[in-house]
C-alpha cells in the first residue's frame, strides 16, 4: 500500500542518467514507500542504443517503464537513429504538450526536473527541459490546453534538481579535470536537501546501468566510477531542489505580494 506521507513523483529529465544521477535517490525513496513513480526521458528514442539501458535504471528505481519524448540529443546524432528533431530545435508547443499527455496519464503530485542553469555544465537540453517542464506542469491542469491529451490534472509542486555552490564539494574539481563548465545556484536557491544514504547503494546501481556512459571517460557516470567508494558515496548521498510552485497560490486579494 502506498504511504499516504510519500507523495507521487513523476521525473522529467533530458537524457537517460539524468534520473539516476540527480534525482536517482528521491526517486528509489518514494518507489520503496510504494508511491507511484515514472520518470520522462526527452531525448534518445527507444531505437537508440541507450533505451535498454535506461529500460534497466528504471527498473532498479522502481520508476516503472521508460517513457521516451524520442526527441534528438543537441550533441549526438545517434540518440534518434530513426531521424527525429533535436530537442532544442522541435517546436515548443509540439514538445509541451507531449508532456503533459504523461503528467496527465501519470497524474502524480510531485513533479521533479531540471534547474534553469541547466544543471552544473549549462547542457542546452537541461535549459530546454526545464523551460518545457515549466509550461507543461501549469497547462496540464488547465482544461482548455491540450484539450486532446487527456484530463486536466494539476501537480501540487515542481521540483528543479541542482546544486548550492557550497554543497558542489568533491564535484567540482572532477567535472574541472575534464575541462567541463560549473555552474551552481546561490545557497538561498536551494528549498530542499535531501539526504539519500540509505538509497545511495540502489543510486549507484542505477547508475552503473547506463553502462555506455560509464565506460567514458568525460560522462559524470564514468567518472564517478572511477572514484574510491567513499568519495563516490559522498557525492551521490545527497540530493538539492528548489520548490517552484505551479499554479495559483495564496495571496493577497488586492495587491501584490512577495
Amino acid at each position: 500500500m502506498p504511504s499516504p506521507n510519500v507523495p507521487s513523483l513523476l521525473g522529467v529529465f533530458a537524457h537517460p542518467d539524468d534520473e539516476s544521477l540527480l534525482a536517482g535517490g528521491v526517486l528509489a525513496q518514494h518507489a520503496a514507500a510504494h508511491a507511484p513513480t515514472a520518470v520522462v526521458t526527452m531525448t534518445w528514442s527507444a531505437a537508440s542504443p541507450r533505451a535498454s539501458e535506461l529500460a534497466e535504471a528504471l527498473a532498479v528505481l522502481g520508476a516503472g517503464a521508460p517513457r521516451l519524448l524520442g526527441y534528438g540529443d543537441a550533441r549526438n546524432p545517434a540518440s534518434a537513429p530513426d531521424g527525429a528533431v533535436r530537442l532544442v530545435d522541435a517546436p515548443l508547443d509540439e514538445a509541451v504538450g507531449r508532456l503533459v499527455a504523461h503528467i496527465r496519464e501519470v497524474r502524480p503530485a510531485i513533479v521533479v526536473g531540471h534547474d534553469a542553469l541547466g544543471q552544473l555544465t549549462g547542457h542546452p537540453d537541461h535549459r530546454r527541459a526545464h523551460q518545457i517542464t515549466l509550461l507543461a506542469v501549469e497547462a496540464a491542469g488547465l482544461p482548455h490546453l491540450y484539450p486532446d491529451a487527456g484530463e486536466p490534472w494539476q501537480p501540487a509542486a515542481l521540483y528543479a534538481a541542482t546544486h548550492a555552490q557550497s554543497g558542489v564539494g568533491r564535484l567540482g574539481p572532477l567535472l574541472q579535470s575534464v575541462g567541463k563548465t560549473l555552474l551552481a545556484v546561490p545557497d538561498t536557491y536551494v528549498t530542499t536537501t535531501v539526504d539519500v544514504s540509505p538509497w545511495a547503494a540502489v543510486k549507484w546501481a542505477a547508475i552503473l546501468a547506463h553502462r555506455s556512459e560509464v565506460a567514458r571517460e568525460r560522462p559524470l557516470p564514468g567518472l564517478l566510477a572511477r572514484l574510491p567508494a567513499a568519495e563516490r558515496d559522498e557525492i551521490i548521498r545527497t540530493e538539492q531542489f528548489t520548490r517552484l510552485a505551479p499554479g495559483p497560490a495564496p495571496g493577497g486579494p488586492h495587491r501584490l505580494v512577495a
